[in-house]
């Protein structure tokens, strides 16, 4: 485990070494202390007046406000917060799930393969938004609903994953080592296996994350997300589109805050990709030019 927090310390100094992915970083980093001490700001995301409703940004109000006279920056603020505790729950209910079940797979190989992987295969095969739709539609519109569904919706991700890296580390020699000394299946997986393919399993966890923001807003913006009054950036923008006119910055502040997050993300989960191929590059070429 120490080499694997070894191996991801020195993804994220390769990762700050790039310009793109450290201003990803730290526009990330940026929003997410904000939304965590969001408390501690003179902001109230609840606080209404009529009579400023729909004002432009100014000094008083620097995103505007919306339609009751809320501040849209405090709402975008909290708003970061539903964003991010949706995309962190939904990361850690699918590698929960996934990655023993691709584990388990990728080890066996056999009967349980099989079985799991046609399950997998089943919640591939449902569309994500329509997915979460109906299990909202079932447990009740509220965050944990949102979270739950956005969480399954990324099982397939981790599993596919994780059971590909096992399958193609099982036979290598110090796994077999490992075996020789008697290690069991159980420790085969948790202490050989799965520190070797924490990398590409990071990666993943980056990637759902903006995915989970965007599915997020998606069920917000459909009206069947984190039901009001919780801020919710994907509610701003179905409730700012009717004000486009009188209001654009209602609806194009918080649109633009959503995009530059996925944005980031996307941005380091490339870079990362990137980096991790390159090494596996290396790799390869090393070992050729070893038995050369």
């Amino acid at each position: 485990m120490t080499e694997a927090l070894a191996a991801l310390k020195n993804l994220l100094r390769r990762l700050l070494a790039r310009r793109g992915p450290a201003l990803s970083l730290a526009f990330l980093a940026l929003v997410a202390l904000t939304a965590l001490f969001a408390g501690l700001l003179p902001l109230d995301p609840l606080a209404q007046s009529i009579a400023d409703s729909l004002k432009p940004p100014s000094a008083e109000a620097w995103f505007g406000t919306d339609e009751l006279g809320r501040d849209i920056l405090a709402r975008v603020v909290y708003g970061a917060r539903t964003s991010l505790v949706t995309a962190f729950g939904a990361v850690l209910i699918a590698a929960l799930v996934g990655i023993p079940v691709g584990l388990v797979a990728g080890f066996y190989g056999d009967w349980r393969d099989s079985l799991l992987m046609r399950c997998i295969d089943v919640l591939l095969a449902l569309p994500n938004i329509l997915f979460a739709m109906a299990l909202i539609a079932v447990l009740g519109r509220s965050q944990g609903a949102a979270l739950i569904a956005v969480g399954i919706a990324g099982i397939p991700g981790f599993a596919r994953i994780a059971r590909a890296q096992v399958m193609a580390l099982r036979q290598l020699d110090f796994v077999m080592a490992v075996r020789s000394f008697g290690g069991g299946p159980g420790y085969i997986m948790l202490r050989t296996l799965l520190p070797n393919i924490l990398s590409p399993l990071v990666v993943q966890a980056i990637v759902l994350a903006s995915i989970a923001i965007l599915l997020e807003a998606a069920l917000a913006f459909l009206g069947v997300g984190v039901p009001p009054p919780t801020p919710s950036w994907g509610e701003m923008l179905r409730t700012g589109k009717s004000y486009l006119y009188e209001a654009p910055s209602y609806a194009v502040l918080p649109g633009l805050v959503l995009t530059l997050t996925i944005l980031s993300f996307d941005t380091i989960g490339r870079a990362l990709t990137a980096i991790l191929d390159r090494d596996e590059t290396d790799a390869s070429g090393a070992t050729i030019g070893g038995r050369r």
